[in-house]
């Protein structure tokens, strides 16, 4: 399956263009946003996709986790989970250049995407505490 720079954007590092609510919007209650999302990589390309997506995601200002997971019943699949301290944080970081360069990188290895959720992250364990810019 060809995916093209729309349904990359849309699905891909951040894994969240689109959605219900119009970019610039704060996350429900001004809080923490969050996603949640399935991607799917070309049969064998799993391993290189999250090396990608790992690469590519190392400094994002606003992102206070950022969890790529393999799924353990599909070998092509991997589900990643972001929290940013706003909605605002998570449009901008689809400019940043290592996300750009990283959405050009795994282009050819996206098979496509499955599920795709938003959140409004109300804390636990592990998650760094937003800083105010």
């Amino acid at each position: 399956m060809d995916v093209g720079r729309r349904e990359l954007l849309i699905g891909a590092l951040a894994h969240a263009l689109g959605g219900r609510k119009v970019f610039g919007e704060s996350s429900p209650g001004g809080g923490m946003y969050g996603l949640i999302g399935k991607m799917l990589a070309v049969p064998g390309q799993r391993s290189a996709l999250i090396e990608i997506l790992l690469e590519s995601s190392a400094e994002m200002p606003g992102c206070l986790a950022y969890v790529i997971a393999a799924d353990a019943m599909d070998p092509d699949a991997v589900w990643i989970t972001e929290v940013w301290d706003s909605r605002e944080s998570h449009a901008a970081s689809l400019s940043l250049p290592a996300v750009q360069q990283g959405i050009a990188r795994a282009r050819p290895i996206i098979a496509g995407f499955g599920e795709r959720f938003e959140t409004s992250p109300a804390g636990g364990g592990g998650l760094r505490k937003a800083t105010a810019s």
